[in-house]
Order: C-alpha cells, then sequence, then structure tokens
C-alpha cells in the first residue's frame, strides 16, 4: 500500500483550502464545507431517484468540475468514493487509483488554479510527480485538464464570452481568462478531446467564474456565469449543481435569456438561496447574495426553494420558479404570500402576478436620465433669469431651460425625486436594508441628473409628499425587493407597486389594514426593511 495514499486521506486540521484567499474577482474560492453541502444535495437527488442507491459506492459514476479552482469539489468526491468504494475494491490503492482515473475529472480555469487543484486531490501539482498517490496516469495533468485557450475575436470582442481584446488580448506570458468550456462551438466534442473517448457524467458540479476579468468591476462587469451553465447543460449529465450569483433573479447585465431559460426549466428541482454572499464566501464583498441549484436531467416538477441569511430559521417551500404573469423569480417565500394578496386587492385576483395597468406605480417612475443629463453633469453655481434648477450629484446647480430637450413636460410641476442607486452598505448585504435612498420633493422648475429618478408629474406639493410618505412605507419599499437585482434602482423595480390616493400621508398600518398582511407577516417585513422617516409637511 502507498504510504502516500495513507496520509493523503488522513484526517487533517485545519483543512488547508479553508485557509487560502482568493486570487482575483472570477477565481474565488469555494469553501469545503459549502462544497459538501452541495455534494450532499446531489448524493440526496441521486438516492431519491435510483430506489435509496448510495451515490458514493457507484464504482461506474463519473464527475466533472469543469470550473475547478482549489479542487475542493475533486476532493471531497474522492474522500467520499473512497470510503464509498470500501467494500468492492478492497485495496486502498487500487481503490484510489480507479477513482482517480474512471471516476473524478477537472477542468482547470488558470495554470495556477490547475496546479492547485492537482496538489489538493493528487497531493502533487504534477499526476506523476513523487508524491502522487496515483501511480497508473500517463501524463502530468492526469484527469486534471489546462492548456492555453485563445480568444476568437471579432470587431474587438470574442465571439465566445464578449471579452474585450483591448484589455484581453495580451501576450503570452498574462493569462488569457478564456476558458475551455465556453470556447468551443461543441462541448461534447470539445469534452471528448480533452479525456479521451465518449465521455458522459453523472454529475457536473462546481463554482464558475462570475464576471469577466477585463476591467469591469462589481454591477458594471459583464456577468459569464450563465455560459458555463448553458454548457454544462449541453453535456447532459444526469444532474447538475452549481453556485452562482442571485442577481439574475430578478435582473443584470446580459441576463434576460438566461433568467427565462432557468426559470421555463422545470428540471430545476433546487434552489437554495443565500441573501449575503458573505455567508458561503467569507470576506467576499459581492451584492445581491449567491445561491446553488440542483438540476436534474431526467426528473421535472416544482422546484423546492430554501431561503438562508445568518441566524434566521431557514424558509422552505416547494412552488413554480415562475408565477403566472411575473417576470422574474420572486426571491423571498414570505414575500410571495404578501405580494399574492397586495395584488388580489389590486385586481381582484390572486393570480397572474400583474397589477392592473392603471394601478401601476411604475408608470409614474421616469427612465434613467429622466431630463437627459448624465451623472457627471454638474450645472452652473448661479443660474440666470429663466434657468432650471438641477438636482445632481454632489448639490445643485442650473442650467438654461433651452438647453433641454428632454422631460421637458415635468419642468413645470410637482414631482417626487429617489437616487437611482440605493444606499451604501459597502460591499456586504445586510438586513434590515433600507431599500431606497430618502426621497425628497422636486418643486416646479426643477429638473434632475441622471442621480435621480423622477416621479409624476403630480399638481400640488400635497400629492407629491403624500408619494413621498408612500415610499418611506416598509410595506412598499419590500414590493421594490421582489423585483430589485442590485443596488440600482430603475423604474423596471417598481413593477410590483400599486399607486394609490394621495390625499394622505400614508403609513405601513394604513397599507397592512388595507391588504390584509398578517402579524408574521409583518414581522419578515419588519426584518428586511429598514424603518425610513417621512420628511414632509403634509397633513392629514
Amino acid at each position: 500500500m502507498n504510504g502516500q495514499v495513507q496520509l493523503s486521506l488522513r484526517g487533517r486540521n485545519p483543512d488547508v483550502l479553508t485557509c487560502i484567499a482568493n486570487l482575483s474577482n472570477d477565481e474565488v474560492f469555494t469553501p469545503p464545507e459549502f462544497a459538501n453541502q452541495m455534494l450532499d444535495a446531489v448524493a440526496a437527488a441521486w438516492a431519491e431517484d435510483n430506489g435509496g442507491a448510495n451515490l458514493w459506492a457507484d464504482a461506474s459514476a463519473r464527475f466533472l468540475d469543469p470550473f475547478t479552482k482549489s479542487g475542493v469539489f475533486l476532493r471531497e468526491i474522492t474522500s467520499r468514493l473512497t470510503k464509498g468504494l470500501a467494500d468492492e475494491i478492497p485495496d486502498l490503492q487500487e481503490r484510489v487509483d480507479h477513482i482517480l482515473t474512471k471516476q473524478v475529472f477537472g477542468i482547470g480555469i488558470t495554470q495556477l488554479t490547475s496546479l492547485l487543484a492537482r496538489r489538493s486531490v493528487y497531493c502533487s501539482k504534477h499526476a506523476q510527480g513523487e508524491h502522487s498517490i496515483v501511480g497508473s496516469f500517463e501524463n502530468n495533468q492526469g484527469n486534471i485538464w489546462f492548456e492555453r485557450t485563445e480568444h476568437t475575436w471579432a470587431e474587438g470582442r470574442c465571439t465566445y464570452c464578449g471579452a474585450s481584446k483591448k484589455t484581453l488580448g495580451r501576450g503570452g506570458d498574462l493569462e488569457t481568462h478564456a476558458y475551455a468550456l465556453i470556447h468551443a462551438e461543441d462541448v461534447k466534442v470539445r469534452v471528448a478531446e480533452l479525456f479521451g473517448g465518449d465521455m458522459q457524467f453523472d454529475v457536473i458540479i462546481g463554482n464558475p467564474p462570475y464576471q469577466l476579468d477585463d476591467g469591469g468591476y462589481g454591477t458594471s462587469a459583464a456577468p459569464i456565469y450563465q455560459l458555463f451553465v448553458k454548457q454544462a447543460k449541453a453535456l447532459e449529465p444526469r444532474y447538475l449543481s452549481m453556485v452562482v450569483p442571485a442577481r439574475w433573479f430578478a435582473g443584470g447585465k446580459g441576463l434576460d435569456e438566461f433568467r427565462e431559460s432557468m426559470l421555463a426549466d422545470d428540471r430545476l428541482r433546487s434552489i437554495d438561496d443565500y441573501l449575503s454572499a458573505a455567508d458561503v464566501f467569507p470576506g467576499v464583498g459581492l451584492k445581491g447574495g449567491v445561491c446553488y441549484f440542483l438540476w436534474d436531467r431526467d426528473n421535472s416538477g416544482p422546484c423546492t426553494v430554501s431561503t438562508h441569511f445568518k441566524d434566521w430559521p431557514v424558509s422552505t417551500t416547494t412552488r413554480p420558479l415562475l408565477e403566472e404573469g411575473a417576470d422574474v423569480f420572486i426571491r423571498f417565500n414570505e414575500g410571495l404570500s404578501i405580494l399574492r394578496k397586495v395584488i388580489a386587492v389590486e385586481s381582484g385576483q390572486s393570480n397572474p402576478m400583474l397589477l392592473p395597468e392603471d394601478k401601476r406605480f411604475d408608470q409614474l417612475v421616469s427612465s434613467l436620465r429622466p431630463f437627459g443629463l448624465r451623472t457627471y453633469f454638474q450645472g452652473k453655481a448661479t443660474g440666470d433669469p429663466g434657468d432650471v434648477l438641477v438636482y445632481q450629484n454632489g448639490g445643485k446647480g442650473h442650467i438654461a431651460r433651452a438647453a433641454l430637450t428632454t422631460g421637458t413636460q415635468l419642468i413645470d410641476h410637482w414631482k417626487v425625486y429617489v437616487g437611482r442607486a440605493a444606499p451604501g452598505t459597502g460591499n456586504r448585504d445586510t438586513y434590515p436594508h433600507r431599500i431606497l435612498s430618502t426621497p425628497f420633493v422636486g418643486e416646479p422648475g426643477t429638473i434632475s441628473t441622471e442621480t435621480y429618478l423622477c416621479i409624476g408629474p403630480f399638481s400640488s406639493r400635497a400629492e407629491a409628499e403624500s408619494v413621498m410618505s408612500y415610499l418611506t412605507c416598509r410595506l412598499t419599499r419590500l414590493l421594490v425587493l421582489l423585483h430589485k437585482p442590485s443596488q440600482d434602482t430603475t423604474r423596471k423595480v417598481y413593477t410590483f407597486v400599486p399607486t394609490q390616493e394621495w390625499t394622505k400621508v400614508w403609513t405601513d398600518e394604513d397599507l397592512y389594514e388595507k391588504y390584509g398582511i398578517s402579524e408574521s407577516e409583518i414581522a419578515f417585513i419588519e426584518k428586511l426593511v429598514r424603518p425610513m422617516e417621512f420628511q414632509g409637511s403634509l397633513e392629514e
């Protein structure tokens, strides 16, 4: 028996993979505990679909992590198979050789991470190295493949992933970030080229790169994880489980087609949603949270949705991913029941999830750049007669009325301004949220840059202040949150918000009574939404 095998499979404390730092925005390492949670979900689905069979006792099952970084998924799979196959293959060295040459496969996303993954799985950065626990590989890559892949440029962009040639069209001494899985016309053919033969995987699992590392950052960076999901599905595994940003639920740059395809796919059997990415990836600032899903090729049905946040009780229910009339995934199980009550009062029915057009608050909300002025616009410090006051980033300015060509019908009316960006909490998700920045009344003769959205027009200050009071209500802001994927607040996030009569100061007590919100639902709202003080002067 190889002594190195004994050493590699012995329990270790601490686990080195809990101690390494992330390398970049697209190289976020998965904690071992979380990887095992995902593997548990796959094993449970396998048992349910196969009469209680133990996935880890199946010597024919094949596993692929097509975007391996630390190698944690492959390592934990190997550990489980080593225990599960002990009766079928009693000799430890023979068992490990079988597992690592016949069952466990990975594709590194960079040269460095491929070496790290081999070190985690084979105990050597080279599969044929002196300390490798496998004795029958014919090359130093083993079954964890990596070779430099190039982008295919057309008009300055990669035709596969959309990367910028200006940023990533660089020399051979730097990473291209052209990932093999998504730079292929036929992914099945490509995977067969990498590993040889007809490769059919039972389980594909992992944590893909989230965004293009081409100069963007945060919400401005182009997402890329949806391309990995599409290609992984095209390989037709029996089970697919991936951890990805949760922003796709309701929005995100370039994610509309992906969201539509995911919500229409009834083979998506479970989603575990983490409101704070830091609960999964400590120290990682990723707004909007993360989720992992389980896709079951041969079994369709409703989806089991579980919401996790710190020490809150986990909320779990089984429901359709796409509610009739909605174009987004309604994230919170409790929020769905509240929304149904609101829709029922305003339309007379709880389904579809669509307000009557004459009841939709979003019809009052401007598009981005309501008066055609960019965020960086700075008006004159001192106005001339006939100039218009501009609410701009950092204060106020002035602009000649004749210079305006957009939104002119709003200039001489009362309105409400609300920041396009929600109030910041750094790079972390914390609750309760404010959801919206503090709204304020805009008098006739005022406009704004795209720093603000404009809501209106209204005929009087009293109407505008009534609207402002409504936006400070927690229930109103919860309805915004149900359609809000990120810090960016566009007109679309008001889709689920109904209009009211603008004749009074609105309070949550008014809204709870109107819509029949229960005590438990009120408690849920107050956990998610922070109070906001109404700062108007309107009297009831």
